[in-house]
């Protein structure tokens, strides 16, 4: 074949559809027109491809149809806009989808730790078994306090941060099980109950309060929510309803795992509280009220934007043109 021969043929019709590409506005004949060239040049570079497929003619088509191609599909928003509909929409209507959810693993929490910390305070044998007087006191009176300062705090705040991170990560993609989520709820419970109740035994409570509620309000609050959308996928799984079991379990995965997304940046928050706030010398009530205004921030962003984005039928699932289809139908 001679291929300036056949460029020299077919130019037209590869300058009408540049001509195409580039209006900004199509009429009904103009789009039937178009994708008409596009198919005819889609064969055009088929023959180009079997007698030169590296050739620069090949690369120039190819690169009209992918021009051709997104101008009637229609090319994807930008990331600004990408990135203002997750924190909007998707984002706070995950939150506030699983808020009853999120108050009831909380207050389980609080029960389980309550119940270490009445076990340690009650149990004489319990507190022995935890170490020597002379180490607990050590842990206590300095250990306890020293921890959120032995490091530096930007390197502090990012080890806690990437840490919690994992976690909440582990309890939302994991909780499909139905195991994993509970048992990092229950060693988090365990842990500060057992703290708790050995400040309480030296009469050091207002200093464990003092220590652990500055970020402990809003990364304690990280975890119940992690906890809460794994569970949730766990039951889309367990009680689908009248959707098929695979169907619920995607729609309910895909909509639950943009919480770990966004778990991420609030607890870059709570460990920027706990590496520079936490073991600062501000007075404890000021301490105390930085954290609580974090975690009200969270709150009023869920209960706030969440229900907007609810009631305007988000629920955090991805478009339906990135999700696909859940059925085929004709």
């Amino acid at each position: 074949m001679d291929v300036d021969a056949f460029i020299e043929v077919h130019r037209r019709d590869w300058q009408r559809l540049d001509e195409l590409v580039r209006q900004r506005r199509l009429s009904g004949p103009e789009s039937d027109e178009l994708l008409v060239l596009y198919q005819r040049v889609s064969t055009h570079l088929s023959i180009i491809r079997s007698v030169d497929p590296e050739s620069a003619v090949s690369g120039a088509l190819s690169m009209r149809l992918s021009r051709a191609r997104t101008r009637f599909t229609g090319a994807r928003s930008n990331a600004m806009e990408d990135i203002a509909r997750f924190f909007v929409l998707s984002l706070p209507a995950a939150f506030y989808r699983i808020r009853w959810l999120t108050v009831v693993v909380g207050v389980l929490f609080g029960v389980v730790a309550w119940l270490y910390a009445g076990w340690v305070l009650g149990t004489p044998g319990v507190i022995r078994a935890l170490g020597t007087d002379e180490e607990l006191r050590q842990y206590v009176q300095q250990d306890f306090v020293d921890y959120y300062s032995e490091n530096p705090a930007a390197s502090f705040a990012g080890l806690v941060w990437t840490n919690n991170a994992w976690l909440a990560v582990q309890a939302v993609a994991f909780g499909v099980t139905g195991v994993w989520p509970v048992y990092i709820l229950y060693q988090n419970a365990q842990g500060i109950g057992l703290a708790a109740g050995m400040m309480a035994s030296y009469d050091r409570l207002d200093v464990f309060f003092v220590y652990i509620l500055p970020h402990g309000f809003m990364e304690l609050t990280a975890i119940f929510v992690a906890t809460a959308a794994g569970l949730r996928i766990f039951w889309a799984w367990v009680a689908p309803g009248r959707r098929r079991r695979s169907e619920a379990l995607a729609q309910e995965g895909r909509a639950l795992i943009t919480v770990a997304l966004g778990l991420v940046l609030v607890l870059l928050v709570s460990g920027l509280v706990e590496g520079f706030v936490t073991p600062s010398g501000l007075p404890p009530w000021l301490r105390l009220t930085i954290g609580f205004l974090v975690f009200a921030g969270y709150w009023a962003y869920t209960l706030v934007l969440g229900r907007r984005a609810v009631l305007a039928g988000h629920d955090g699932d991805l478009d339906p043109v990135d999700r696909g289809d859940g059925l085929i139908t004709a």
